[in-house]
């Protein structure tokens, strides 16, 4: 079974539109969300958890997301960009309240996640650093047998050390073979760790999604000048970048003429220079 399907997915605006997203999660997989500002990841992720009503067919955990909204939310965990819980509850009132909104709510887990996360138990959320809010709606996200986690920007706020922490989580949650990941986040490094696919969702359209290891193996970045780089097959660079002692290519391996040097990019760099080449 796939943890998430969209077939033909999208969602219009007013000056924009997410168009015609086809993307499948498999189960015990995780898959890194990347687009800039505006790309569309938070409308994506509003169609996928019902929050938003648009085109297309949306599976999550093999349910249709219209028709059986609320059995699948009793198991998926979600952490939103904006963490939000009633201001004047504190952590110990928060277990109260999940713990009658969660069929299978794990308290004894909650409170171990508290411990780890180092939160505060009767402090108000009004007080919490943005830092703090994110750790506890993760908390809470864990707490609740969920089969599929949809995190956006969860790691925001948070510094390199906690960052690690929380990642390290996340890889636990998944090691069980029914435990899925759908991760937006704008540090690259992080889902580069963490992912099994990659999908670049940029100005409203699905670029690519591809297995991460794959894709990292079909690209190399090649440093040339911009005449070598011009003489290549057609279809050879994907995208490319000028600096002043010439240009960084990203390009098909399989297409390189023999003999020309590259090196294996980063996520990062795929996603930068395949930017680059969709902006002209």
């Amino acid at each position: 079974m796939n943890a998430l399907e969209m077939s033909g997915a999208g969602k219009r605006y007013k000056g924009f539109a997410l168009e015609n997203v086809n993307l499948v999660l498999p189960e015990g997989c995780i898959l890194g969300l990347i687009g800039e500002n505006g790309a569309g990841k938070t409308t994506l992720i509003k169609l996928l958890l019902g929050m938003a009503q648009g085109e297309g067919e949306i599976r999550v955990l093999g349910r249709d997301i219209r028709r059986e909204g609320a059995a699948i939310r009793q198991e998926t965990g979600v952490v939103l960009d904006e963490a939000c819980f009633p201001e004047g509850l504190d952590a110990l009132q928060v277990n109260r309240v999940l713990r009658d909104t969660y069929t299978h709510w794990r308290e004894d887990e909650f409170f171990r996640l508290l411990k780890r996360l180092s939160l505060p138990e009767r402090k108000p959320f009004k007080e919490f650093s943005r830092g703090m809010k994110m750790k506890l709606a993760i908390a809470a996200a864990l707490s609740h047998e969920a089969k599929l986690l949809i995190l956006d920007e969860p790691t925001g706020g948070l510094d390199p050390i906690v960052r690690d922490e929380i990642l390290d989580l996340f890889y636990d949650f998944t090691r069980d073979a029914g435990h899925s990941i759908l991760i937006s986040s704008h540090i690259v490094t992080d889902l580069e760790k963490l992912c099994d696919y990659v999908a670049f969702l940029h100005q409203g359209k699905l670029l690519f999604l591809e297995e991460k290891d794959a894709l990292l193996e079909r690209y190399g970045v090649v440093r040339c000048s911009k005449a070598e780089c011009a003489a290549f097959a057609p279809g050879t660079v994907r995208g490319m970048r000028e600096g002043a002692y010439g240009v960084e290519a990203l390009c098909e391996r399989a297409l390189l003429p023999r003999g020309v040097a590259c090196t294996r990019p980063s996520v990062e760099d795929v996603i930068v220079l395949t930017a680059k080449e969709e902006i002209k």
